[in-house]
């Protein structure tokens, strides 16, 4: 009984001195000088178009890596070709380098003298030091989130019921929709929940494809930084204190505990048939009726 007290007490200090004492102290000096110039200096034109430009970039790479990832979970647990492997290797490249090495290889593809900039410039399309660079390194270095926790949910359920489905003549999307998709909800709802706290707080990439230009390509990440490198420690404090409500906020609503992330998985593998049991019995009348014709 001791040794768990004391293992106990030994977790929650290694916790508090790692996490939660920096964080609270963020919290303190933020608002050391008042509150009104905490909210001066994240309301200030600088402050609210980082903010404004770190909520839309969420709002579309979060979207297109759910969307991707699903897609490459889907394609690494459903098929085999020769290329699968290499498939599910290349996923976790982002993970494995330095955020700062995606956002260079974005700009040596997508700058003006890369291989696609030139063509994208005479277009009119500037994807370096604007929005869609951004959103790009944003969703590259996230991707893997998605579909790491979709995976093992999809290998997990495994492929009988929409082999069922697809049997009785229910097309792919009608399958994926109501299948598939109910059976991977936890998963994908955690993975979207990790994407998107990633979203939020990416530096490395952005610093290197944004070129930090306040007022137009500069996020929260980016407005902290400034304001150390400005001396304006109220700014910075200011703005990583909502930066971590954001963060909050996401957990909060699309966080899930683990150990429920665990049980949803497997009740969703467990009632899954009900799902499976609601469309095939339509299935199997539509057929016949088509047979009586």
């Amino acid at each position: 009984m001791r040794r768990r007290i004391v293992l106990r007490g030994v977790v929650l200090v290694y916790v508090s001195l790692l996490v939660t004492v920096p964080v609270g102290s963020v919290f303190y000096r933020a608002f050391d000088r008042g509150v009104a110039a905490a909210w001066d200096a994240v309301t200030s034109p600088p402050g609210l178009h980082a903010l404004w430009l770190t909520v839309i970039v969420a709002a579309i790479a979060v979207p297109l890596d759910a969307v991707f990832g699903v897609g490459v979970a889907l394609i690494v647990s459903r098929h085999r070709f020769p290329g699968v492997f290499l498939l599910d290797a290349l996923v976790d490249i982002p993970l494995a380098l330095s955020p700062v090495v995606v956002g260079l290889s974005l700009v040596l593809v997508y700058g003006v003298t890369g291989w696609f900039g030139r063509t994208l410039a005479g277009w009119g399309i500037q994807v370096i030091f604007s929005l869609p660079g951004i959103v790009m390194a944003c969703a590259a270095v996230a991707l893997p989130y998605v579909v790491r926790e979709v995976l093992p949910v999809l290998e997990e359920i495994g492929t009988d019921q929409e082999q069922a489905a697809a049997t009785l003549g229910a097309r792919p999307f009608t399958v994926f929709r109501r299948i598939t998709l109910p059976s991977i909800r936890a998963g994908l709802a955690y993975g979207v929940t990790l994407t998107t706290a990633r979203v939020l707080g990416e530096f490395g990439a952005v610093s290197i494809v944004s070129g930090n230009i306040e007022g137009r390509t500069q996020t929260l990440t980016l407005f902290i930084q400034d304001s150390i490198n400005n001396l304006n420690p109220v700014g910075a404090y200011a703005g990583s204190v909502l930066l971590a409500v954001l963060a909050f906020c996401v957990l909060g609503i699309l966080g899930t505990d683990p150990k429920k992330r665990r049980l949803s998985w497997r009740s969703t593998s467990a009632t899954s048939p009900s799902s499976l049991g609601t469309l095939l019995p339509s299935m199997a009348s539509a057929s016949v009726s088509q047979q009586d014709r």
